[in-house]
């Protein structure tokens, strides 16, 4: 998702200050990392307690590779497919696997090199020109059959799309908000604070957990949800980029 939207702001070019893109990238980390955790707890088929017990192992061992400081990434790939084996067959979303196997790698090395940036910097081709592309081909894709503008005021879309407009951007403001008033936090230097909502609409551009959570939320239902959730969030990311965009050039 961020990267639809940090990709409206690069278009924005020197309008948008660099901190406001550095905000948004952490916001987008937090945001998918409470969406993995509205999986594991909400999205979860019946417990596999020998699965959960190995992929607890498994865990032990990715922490044992970080306290030793193996810098390699081969034994944390290793161990993690077997982490994601093993948390897949217990039943519980095996996303959280890659975020635990991610957390296990070091940061830094003894020489002061970055195995963490090594596997993202190795890692990125693949993501952005395969994986993503696959991701959006297969799940994007919305059929009109049967669709008109009575469809859009229907419940489902348009929760989801009240959802990504007002709800991501009253959220991330508030909460922000919150921060800065009881953590003494600031807001990111050299934007305004009609910027920072700016950015705040921009955080409803959802796409692929937004189709990931509705796509298990709808699981077995009535195939024509899903033709109404990917009418919801395609339609919120849009008005959420327009409005973003509209604010930010205003003024």
């Amino acid at each position: 998702d961020i990267a639809f939207a940090l990709g409206i702001l690069m278009l924005l070019g020197s309008r948008v200050p660099a901190s406001l893109k550095v905000f948004l990238t952490a916001v987008a980390i937090i945001d998918d990392l409470g969406a993995i955790v509205v999986i594991a707890l909400f999205y979860t088929a019946q417990l596999s307690l020998p699965m959960l017990g190995a992929a607890a192992v498994g865990i032990a061992v990715l922490v044992a590779l970080n306290r030793a400081r193996v810098g390699a990434i081969a034994p944390y790939v290793i161990v993690g497919a077997l982490v994601w084996l093993c948390v897949l067959k217990s039943g519980v979303h095996a996303t959280l696997a890659g975020v635990i196997t991610a957390l296990a790698v070091p940061l830094r090395r003894a020489d002061g090199s970055s195995p963490v940036e090594e596997a993202e910097h190795g890692l990125h081709p693949w993501v952005a020109f395969a994986i993503l592309p696959t991701f959006a081909f297969v799940n994007a894709g919305v059929s009109l059959e049967g669709v008109n503008l009575g469809t859009f005021a229907e419940s489902v879309p348009l929760g989801i799309a009240l959802g990504l407009v007002a709800g991501k951007a009253i959220g991330v403001f508030c909460a922000s908000w919150l921060i800065v008033k009881l953590a003494g936090a600031s807001l990111p230097a050299g934007a305004s604070t009609r910027q920072f909502f700016a950015v705040c609409l921009l955080c409803g551009v959802g796409f692929t957990m937004s189709l990931f959570i509705g796509g298990l939320a709808f699981e077995g239902q009535d195939p024509a949800y899903e033709t109404q959730l990917k009418l919801g969030v395609l339609g919120g990311s849009l008005v959420s980029a327009l409005l973003g965009v509209a604010l930010m050039l205003a003024g």
